[in-house]
């Protein structure tokens, strides 16, 4: 697995993590390590970009939602009612962590675990920055 970070500025500072190779039991704990990394140094809003991702199994996912779960306490502004509450009426997308370009495979897990319904999905950087 191969993980690179940038940073774009939007309306506010983007942390991109570009993430090539499966994300699985053999290399999450690597993606988490990274992932947690520039969290801790105080990215607050992360875009990650799967389309170099040709497969993620649910050890990808639990850093996924490990990232969602961080991100979100420690923002401090949402109400876990309200969030919960957003969830059950499927209007809530996270405004801390989107995703951009998963390959048709990563998209597809993404789907039958729920997560696009937490995660905007976006086709390219540009719009994934703006929409923070």
């Amino acid at each position: 697995m191969e993980i690179t970070v940038a940073q774009e500025q939007g309306r506010v500072p983007v942390t991109v993590l570009r993430v090539a190779g499966n994300t699985d039991s053999a290399s999450a704990n690597e993606l988490e390590k990274k992932v947690m990394e520039v969290i801790d140094n105080g990215a607050r809003y992360l875009v990650l970009d799967l389309s170099n991702v040709p497969y993620m199994s649910s050890a990808g996912l639990r850093v996924l939602q490990e990232a969602f779960t961080k991100l979100r306490s420690l923002a401090g502004s949402e109400s876990k009612e309200d969030t919960y509450r957003q969830i059950a009426e499927g209007s809530y997308k996270s405004p801390h962590l989107k995703i951009i370009k998963p390959t048709k495979e990563v998209l597809e897990v993404l789907k039958m675990s729920g997560f696009d319904m937490l995660v905007s999905i976006e086709k390219d950087l540009k719009t994934a920055v703006a929409s923070f």
